[in-house]
């Protein structure tokens, strides 16, 4: 058990019953402040939430899906880097003041330090939690012979500083939120509760006190609820502590205390959609695509596309398939298969020639070198009959361009015709 009961004090309720109607309606709410000698005003501790870190091992919207179950207005404090004399004993003197219990995250070397402040968390009836045993801001990179000599000294001299060891939670917050699977992996295997935050107030930087309560409630307001990160070895959060624990109580807000579950006190009851910071409700459409789901083949080689003559294996299939199919079916099964000569084309052929782009020219030339005969036919005949003196006398005289419609259209030249008479 972790320190002492607290006592809550409540007021009647205000009861109205209905013309004998057994139903009854509450008009009046209970306090919410506890009972706290000396400070009637007190903010107080509303209730205890006794939670299974089993059951829930990763919290804080900061880094994960789920955090406390808490209802609307319900706030749970918690201290990290303590215990340091000189300004976590003020904390504990504000809290008491208010009758608040809150969740402290002990670093191994300051409880080997100062083992007396560890004792006074207890004996205040807070709840105590570890954060690594030197506070090193490399748990996201750590090896696993680094990180768990940290979380196991922490949790040991933080232990050796209690008066009953038993009395120490099965809570851990990771230094400086530097969260790892390997890290996380290693403290669920332990039963040990990973603890985030729903929002911080920034009072590890260098910024003033009014700057940190400013931050707590706007960030609080934000979100409605939640868990609030705070450190008790800074003197700005000394400072605005009472302030934020004055607006706290003004704006409605109550406070939670946290405790594990033990064999003899077990966890409290709730739904798994409690433990969301925002629930989804029946009156408010979820507007969100189902997700694709990821289908795993165990053979990624796919099967050959029937033919038709797999189709008509066996007689009994035809009449399924259309009657199209079984017409070329038919066609296919009479028709003769066409012989390999058939597709033989001569090597030069203007054929093969005109099949490609560069053998155009070449096709188009032999085109015109075959009509070329037929036009030179009459004129090479009429040649056979002029004398040999003719023939030397053409031979000897310059060539004539090469064209065929030069040779069709151009008629013989006079003076070669007054040589062949001179001659003659």
């Amino acid at each position: 058990m972790i320190g002492s009961s607290v006592v809550v004090r409540t007021r009647s309720w205000i009861v109205l019953c209905l013309g004998g109607f057994l139903g009854c309606s509450a008009v009046g709410s209970p306090a919410l402040a506890a009972d706290c000698p000396g400070h009637p005003d007190a903010l107080g501790t509303s209730r205890t939430l006794v939670v299974d870190p089993r059951e829930h091992p990763r919290i804080g919207t900061m880094q994960y899906r789920e955090t406390l179950p808490l209802k609307d207005h319900e706030v749970v404090l918690t201290f990290d880097d303590g215990p340091l004399p000189k300004y976590s004993y003020q904390v504990l003197k504000i809290l008491a003041d208010e009758c608040i219990k809150a969740t402290f995250f002990i670093v191994g070397q300051q409880a080997k330090a100062n083992p007396e402040g560890v004792r006074k968390l207890v004996a205040a009836g807070h709840t105590v939690g570890t954060h690594s045993m030197s506070h090193p801001l490399t748990f996201d990179r750590m090896p696993n012979e680094k990180f768990e000599p940290e979380i196991n000294g922490g949790i040991e001299w933080t232990s050796a500083a209690m008066t009953d060891p038993a009395q120490l939670a099965p809570f851990f917050r990771i230094p400086g939120l530097m969260r790892a699977e390997g890290v996380e992996n290693y403290l669920i295997s332990r039963g040990i509760q990973i603890w985030s935050a729903d929002f911080p107030a920034d009072d590890w930087r260098h910024v003033s006190s009014d700057r940190v309560y400013q931050l707590a409630i706007q960030r609080l307001e934000a979100k409605g609820k939640g868990i609030l990160l705070l450190h008790d070895i800074q003197a700005r959060t000394v400072a605005a502590l009472p302030k934020i624990i004055r607006d706290l109580k003004a704006r409605g807000y109550r406070i939670v205390h946290v405790v594990p579950a033990t064999a003899d006190r077990p966890a409290t009851p709730t739904n798994p959609v409690e433990w969301l910071l925002h629930p989804p409700t029946e009156t408010v459409p979820i507007a969100r695509w189902p997700a694709v789901p990821h289908f795993v083949f165990a053979e990624s080689r796919t099967l050959p596309a029937p033919s038709l003559a797999d189709l008509n294996a066996r007689t009994e299939h035809q009449p399924l398939l259309p009657r199209r199919t079984r017409g070329q079916m038919d066609i296919a099964s009479t028709l003769p298969v066409p012989g390999r000569a058939l597709f033989a084309i001569p090597e030069g052929s203007v054929e093969v020639l005109l099949s490609t782009t560069l053998s155009r020219r070449a096709a188009t030339r032999l085109a015109m070198a075959a009509e070329t005969p037929h036009a030179a036919r009459g004129k090479v005949a009429k040649g056979k009959t002029a004398k040999p003196q003719a023939r030397h006398t053409a031979h000897a005289a310059p060539a004539a361009p090469n064209h065929a419609a030069q040779i069709k259209s151009a008629p013989p030249r006079p003076t070669r015709v007054a040589s062949l008479k001179k001659r003659a």
